[in-house]
C-alpha cells in the first residue's frame, strides 16, 4: 500500500518540476523605431537566438500593421527558402536580405512610401523552439525635401560665396592700387627734390666768381 502512494508522490513532484522548468524559446531582436526618407530603400534588421540548433523547419514571418491599427498584412515569409508576396502593398517591393546561418532574418524594403508608416513584426520559429518573443519595428516615413527648396538653398549659398569672393578681390585691388599711388607720389617727390637740388647747385656755381 505504501508503494502506490510513494509512486504517486514521485509522479506529482515530477509534474510540478516540469511546470517550473523554463521552456526553451526563440528570442527575436529588432530596432524599436526607424525613420526613413520617402522614396528610399530600407533594410529592416531582425536577428534571433535559439537554444536549439538551426532546424531545417525554421520559419520566418514578417507582418505589417498600418498606423490606423487595421488588420495585419503579410510582408514576407521564409521556410527553407524566401517567399515573396504576390499581392498587397508590398508586392515586388520586399526582398530577402538575411543569413540564417548567422541568425539574421532581415529584409529589404524598396521605394518607401508614406503608406508604409506603421509597425512591422518579425517572428521566428525554430522547432522545437516555437515560442518566444516577436520583434517589432515602428517605421516612420518622412517626406524628402523638395528639389526647388534644395535648389534655392544651393543658389543662396553659392551667391553668398561669390559675393564674398568679389569683396575680397575688390579689397585686394584697392589696397594694391593705393600702394601703387603711394609709390608713384614718392617717386614724383624724389624726382622733384632731385631737380631742385640740381638747380640749386647750378645757381651756386653760377654765383661763385671764377678764379684768375
Amino acid at each position: 500500500m505504501h508503494g502506490p502512494k510513494w509512486l504517486g508522490a514521485v509522479l506529482f513532484l515530477g509534474v510540478q518540476l516540469r511546470a517550473l522548468w523554463p521552456v526553451a524559446a526563440v528570442e527575436v531582436h529588432t530596432s524599436k523605431e526607424v525613420d526613413a526618407v520617402n522614396g528610399t530603400n530600407l533594410r529592416l534588421k531582425c536577428t534571433f537566438s535559439s537554444s536549439s540548433p538551426i532546424s531545417q523547419r525554421l520559419s520566418v514571418t514578417w507582418n505589417f500593421q498600418p498606423e490606423d491599427q487595421s488588420s495585419h498584412e503579410p510582408v514576407f515569409y521564409y521556410l527553407k527558402e524566401p517567399y515573396k508576396m504576390t499581392t498587397g502593398r508590398f508586392k515586388e517591393r520586399v526582398t530577402w536580405d538575411g543569413n540564417i546561418q548567422r541568425n539574421d532574418v532581415s529584409i529589404m524594403i524598396w521605394n518607401l512610401q508614406p503608406s508604409d508608416n506603421g509597425t512591422f513584426t518579425c517572428q521566428v520559429k525554430n522547432p522545437p523552439d516555437v515560442d518566444g518573443t516577436i520583434g517589432e519595428v515602428r517605421l516612420k516615413v518622412v517626406q524628402k525635401v523638395h528639389f526647388s527648396e534644395i535648389h534655392f538653398l544651393a543658389m543662396a549659398i553659392g551667391s553668398a560665396c561669390v559675393l564674398m569672393i568679389i569683396v575680397v578681390i575688390v579689397v585686394i585691388f584697392c589696397r594694391h592700387h593705393r600702394k601703387k599711388q603711394q609709390e608713384k607720389r614718392i617717386e614724383v617727390a624724389d624726382t622733384e627734390l632731385t631737380e631742385k637740388e640740381k638747380l640749386k647747385i647750378r645757381e651756386e656755381k653760377e654765383a661763385t666768381p671764377l678764379e684768375d
